[in-house]
């Protein structure tokens, strides 16, 4: 052992065995990693940019790889040719998929070639990146294989919306190539411009081989049509063709507004001059590229590098789209170089019955991993920021352009946190109203105008608005259609027709028309006015004027502008007079719970004041007859104050002071009222709610073809009890039959007919209601028409004019000797309890409170006889005078002589027998009644049933 280690050759072997094994095992550890990649571009058609796309991924990849030395896998491209086809682009991913094998495909460039090749990657587990195919429906078919690079285009529909709202146009018509990729667009468009209250009447749908005859008849079509907006959704070789068409029959001149998505918009600053030339005007959404330091270097670059591989193509630049596929071979690579070194075999599927080689697929094992460390990149690319979400590239910003001479400039942006914006700053974002469009960069719009669109024109190929009127028997006076003989021409005529014309004048534009009857061959009315009404719908008319009232089912189809008259639906009944033929007309000025209540209120009050003055004054005494009739003619004759009886309690005066007040209120307010009942026109209507007339079950009258014939159904009425009426004097002489004759009780119609109705006949009939709520006559037009905005204000503004008044007096004052009866022409004059009830409660208040008084005094005052005698005993006293009164202490017999002689008095106001109580002298202050029972005296002439009350005092002694 000692010989061999101290061999020079041997130790010599063992060194380099050493090192060799060492760097065999370095140059394992630093071996490269190829990842195989498909690309599927268009290399034959320059205007899809296959060419620069395949440039922009190979130059990315030199980029990444120049800054990531380090990095241990490289990406190998492996180029198809899609050539522009279906088939092709399938073909080419089969190919790259079963014979390369590749793990990812970068591409296809469309949305249809993409949705085939999706589910090829799904089948074989290959992640598709496509960079330009925008279409949402690829989002349908749910791969987790498939990732979209690039903005879809249900991200640029709310710019557009934003676009239209702000220029408050309300139709859109969309022009779109019709494939996959055009019409994917389609149903987010629609709702986003629902959102904004903008109508699309129309789609216009351009197949994508179209010719420029099929375009231009297309475009013939859409120029028939009072739309203006267009939205052009398409591919950047058919939207050429679509312009230079347009241009070529006037569909560039003013009026008209295009605007292009982005799939057009994202191109237009690469577009050759000659094809701008055919766009002056146009507006277009693009995609904002934030402008960065490496994007400016890298365009310099790559433009370098792109003229020498390919100096046979001029005046191209890399658009949105190149920038993404930079951005996509980027993101690969850093994926890949996040999964590393994992196993890149495919696994063989089960094969099926009869399959084929679609069906056999082996699955690649390296795909899961990339899709996971693909959903996971993120970065600042060269179109901007790199997040993906569910396999989709996030919304950014979108920038609003105008093509104007011979270039593009940018006019606003749209940003999804702040909507449409002038400009983009980081510190200070100014949001735009509508009511800002000034204030946006100024935009040229087709035909080299300033002036902002109003969306839609009359036609221009000759053809005038047919505006549908009513054939009318009655009522004549809102429309009459008459024939003129003599220039073989039809005359319409009318309040409505006049309201028409004079917002038409006002309207900044001309807008020809033609007067159009609704009438059959033989001049008569062609149908109701619901029938009319839904001709517009049927586009049978383009509107329709005359007294068309406003109702929810026909709303259900066409639009009404704002009314121009009053709303309601009202009864129009007969009048009666009810004046002075009635002998108990006295009656009349109060009803009767109030005459009930005064009565009762004069019989109270005598009582009360009889209780208050019984014991004091002589008036108040005497027999029972005389008590009672002595009180009733004393509240009575309060009336008419003729009263003669003196009041001398301070509570009896009291309450007369309240009481003589109110009968001086009811008094003057029952004279004023009976006044005006024998000396004013007393006409009442015979009905005031038209539930009465379905409970006696009355005929009620309509005029024929109305919608009130419905209304009166609803509510109740039989058929039978409908009559319809066709002219002002069959609805005259069925109202004054009445029901009984074969008439009717009542005709019910709109509020201004009616009225029109009452200037004729104001002397015979009255207005009752509104009994039903309508919104007044409107103009019709069809559902969502750019006419009814400015036809309602219009409408405002001659209504608020002088104008209309003229209009009015012109049609419905020309001999009218009535005044205005739109109100009714009675109200009720009977005055009830419910106008006086606060006096009556002061006056009963009053009173009780009077008696509560009297009553607690007296009782205070004969308290030690109550608590012996009992209450019998109380009213005994009661019925005695009460000579400690002042009313007697004044008297002048209460001063004369002491002695026992008796004196008689009597009242001067009475001429009743004298009262047993009118005898009295000195002692008669100690007399009182006692069961009945004479009790001695102390004079001879003492009545033999007066006990004197010293004798009382000695039976029931205070100290008792």
């Amino acid at each position: 052992m000692m010989t061999i280690t101290k061999n020079p050759m041997f130790l010599c072997f063992l060194f380099f065995s050493r090192s060799f094994s060492m760097a065999v095992a370095a140059a394992a550890e630093n071996k490269t990693i190829l990842v195989n990649v498909g690309v599927v571009v268009d290399l034959d058609a320059q205007i899809l940019g296959g060419k620069i796309f395949l440039s922009c991924i190979k130059m990315a990849l030199e980029d990444f790889y120049a800054s990531h030395a380090h990095f241990k896998t490289r990406l190998v491209l492996h180029t198809r040719n899609s050539k522009n086809t279906v088939v092709g682009a399938a073909s080419a991913a089969l190919d790259l998929i079963k014979n390369v094998p590749v793990q990812a495909i970068l591409g296809p460039a469309t949305s249809m070639q993409a949705c085939f090749v999706i589910n090829l990657g799904d089948q074989a587990h290959v992640p598709i990146l496509s960079f330009s195919a925008t279409s949402p429906s690829l989002t349908s078919l749910r791969s987790s294989y498939f990732f979209r690079l690039t903005q879809t285009d249900s991200y640029q529909v709310k710019a557009i919306s934003a676009i239209v709202k702000h220029f408050g146009w309300r139709q859109v018509v969309p022009i779109y190539v019709d494939n996959t990729y055009g019409e994917g667009v389609i149903p987010f468009l629609i709702d986003a411009l629902q959102d904004v209250d903008a109508h699309v009447p129309y789609r216009s749908v351009i197949p994508p081989s179209a010719t420029d005859d099929q375009v231009g008849k297309e475009l013939s079509k859409l120029m028939a049509m009072p739309t203006r907006v267009f939205i052009v959704h398409m591919t950047p070789k058919l939207s050429n063709s679509l312009f230079a068409k347009a241009k070529e029959i006037g569909m560039m001149s003013k009026g008209y507004v295009w605007i292009l998505t982005n799939g057009v918009g994202n191109r237009l600053w690469s577009t050759r001059s000659v094809a701008l030339n055919s766009m002056q005007g146009v507006l277009g959404v693009e995609t904002e590229v934030p402008i960065t330091m490496e994007l400016t270097n890298f365009r310099m670059k790559w433009k370098r590098q792109f003229q020498q591989d390919n100096p046979a193509i001029i005046d191209f630049d890399c658009d949105v789209f190149g920038l993404r596929a930079y951005d996509a071979a980027f993101a690969l690579a850093l994926a890949v170089e996040q999964v590393g070194n994992a196993s890149f075999d495919f696994q063989k599927r089960n094969p099926s019955f009869n399959s084929t080689d679609l069906d056999i697929f082996k699955a690649s094992q390296y795909g899961p991993k990339l899709v996971q460390a693909l959903s996971n990149t993120t970065f600042k690319g060269l179109a901007g920021e790199f997040s993906l979400k569910d396999g989709q590239l996030q919304p950014s910003t979108f920038k609003i352009v105008n093509v104007n001479g011979t270039g593009v400039s940018s006019i606003a942006f749209w940003t999804p946190e702040n909507g449409m914006v002038k400009t983009l700053n980081s510190t200070n974002i100014s949001i735009l109203s509508t009511s800002e469009k000034c204030d946006l960069i100024p935009i040229i719009w087709p035909g080299g105008s300033q002036s902002v669109p109003k969306g839609w024109e009359i036609p221009t190929n000759g053809q005038r608005l047919k505006i549908g009127v009513p054939m009318k028997v009655a009522f004549t006076e809102f429309v009459k259609v008459a024939k003129n003989h003599s220039t073989n021409t039809t005359d319409v005529t009318g309040f409505s027709i006049d309201v028409f014309k004079a917002a038409l004048e006002v309207l900044p534009y001309d807008l020809p028309f033609d007067f159009i009857p609704f009438a059959k061959p033989d001049g008569t009315s062609a149908g109701t006015y619901n029938d009319l009404v839904y001709q517009v719908y049927l586009e049978e008319f383009d509107a329709v004027v005359g007294d068309i009232t406003i109702t929810a089912n026909r709303s259900l189809y066409v639009d009404f502008t704002m009314p121009y008259t009053e709303s309601g639906v009202v009864m129009v009944v007969p009048i009666v007079d009810t004046g002075s033929k009635n002998a108990w007309v006295f009656l009349k000025p109060l009803t009767w719970d109030l005459w009930i209540t005064t009565f009762c209120f004069f019989v109270y009050i005598g009582f009360v004041i009889w209780v208050l003055e019984h014991r004091i004054n002589e008036d108040f005494r005497g027999p029972p007859s005389h008590q009672v009739g002595t009180s009733f003619w004393f509240s009575f004759s309060t009336m008419v104050f003729s009263h003669k009886e003196r009041v001398v309690s301070n509570l009896g005066r009291f309450l007369m002071i309240i009481w003589v007040f109110v009968v001086l209120v009811l008094s003057q307010s029952y004279t004023a009222n009976l006044a005006s009942l024998l000396t004013a026109e007393r006409l009442r209507p015979t009905v005031t709610d038209i539930k009465d007339l379905i409970r006696s079950g009355d005929s009620v009258g309509y005029m024929k073809n109305s919608f009130v014939h419905e209304l009166l159904k609803q509510i109740g009425f039989d058929e039978s009890k409908l009559k319809a009426m066709t002219s002002m004097e069959d609805c005259d002489q069925a109202l004054s039959k009445g029901s009984e004759k074969g008439g009717i009780t009542a005709f019910v119609n709109e509020t201004p007919n009616i009225k029109l109705f009452l200037a004729k006949y104001c002397s015979k009939y009255t207005m009752i209601g509104p009994i039903f709520k309508t919104d007044g006559f409107a103009f019709v037009f069809p559902k969502r028409s750019p006419l009814v905005p400015d036809i309602s204000q219009a409408i405002l503004n001659v209504t608020e004019r002088e104008k209309t008044m003229n209009i009015e007096n012109n049609w419905f004052s020309r001999g009218g000797k009535c005044q205005d009866n739109s109100g009714p022409r009675v109200s009720s004059n009977i005055l009830g309890l419910e106008s006086f009830w606060g006096l009556f409660l002061i006056a009963g208040v009053a009173s009780i409170l009077a008696l509560i008084i009297f009553v607690a005094s007296f009782l205070y005052k004969q308290r030690h006889i109550l608590k012996h005698a009992g209450v019998r005993a109380m009213f005994e006293i009661f019925n005695e005078k009460d000579l400690n009164s002042h009313a007697f202490k004044s008297s002048p017999q209460r001063n004369g002589s002491a002695g026992d002689q008796v004196e008689v008095k009597t009242s001067p106001n009475s001429n009743w027998p004298e009262s047993p109580f009118s005898y009295s002298n000195h002692t008669d202050k100690d007399f009182v009644f006692l069961d009945g029972q004479e009790t001695p005296s102390t004079t001879s002439h003492a009545s033999p049933d007066i006990v004197p009350t010293t004798e009382l005092a000695r039976r029931y002694p205070r100290n008792a």
